[in-house]
C-alpha cells in the first residue's frame, strides 16, 4: 500500500467511470469527476491524464457484492478491467465492498444538496467514488502501524 501519495478512487459502472480523489496524507476524499466510458485505449487515456496530473500512486475501485458480502455478477468485469490497466499503468490497486454506495451518493444529493435529477445523473458515479475510497482510507488510517 503507497504511503503519502494520492489515491484514486473508481466506481466501475458499464456506461461510465466515476472518480474521487485523497489528499497526499490519504484522509480526505473529494469527488472529481466523471468520464464517459468508450473503448479501452480511450477510458485508458483518461484514467493516465487523471493518475499523471494529479499524482496518483495507487487506485481503490469498487466491489461489486451483494448484501450477503459475496462478489457481486459484475465481480469478474472489474477484476478483468483492472488487470488490463495493471498491465498497463503498472500502478498498485485494490477493491473496496461498493455496496449502497450509489445509495449513499444519491441520498446526500436529494436530501442534503436537493439537486435535481438531471444533477444528480451527471454526478452520481462521482460521489459514489467518494464513498468507496472514503470507506477506504478510513479502513486504512485505523489499522496502520
Amino acid at each position: 500500500m503507497p504511503r503519502d501519495v494520492r489515491l484514486l478512487g473508481i466506481d466501475h459502472g458499464t456506461k461510465t467511470l466515476g472518480l474521487a480523489l485523497s489528499d497526499p496524507g490519504q484522509t480526505i476524499v473529494t469527488p472529481l469527476k466523471t468520464i464517459q466510458r468508450g473503448k479501452f485505449e480511450a477510458d485508458l487515456a483518461a484514467l493516465k491524464k487523471v493518475i499523471d496530473d494529479y499524482g496518483v500512486g495507487g487506485i481503490i475501485v469498487g466491489w461489486p457484492v451483494g448484501m450477503d458480502g459475496r462478489a457481486g455478477p459484475r465481480a469478474q468485469s472489474v477484476r478483468d478491467y483492472m488487470a488490463m490497466i495493471d498491465k498497463r499503468l503498472n500502478i498498485w490497486w485494490a477493491v473496496w465492498d461498493e455496496r449502497l454506495s450509489t445509495d449513499t451518493a444519491q441520498r446526500l444529493m436529494a436530501e442534503d444538496m436537493h439537486l435535481t435529477f438531471d444533477k444528480r445523473d451527471r454526478a452520481v458515479d462521482a460521489l459514489a467514488a467518494q464513498a468507496i475510497l472514503q470507506g477506504a482510507v478510513d479502513f486504512i488510517a485505523a489499522n496502520r502501524f
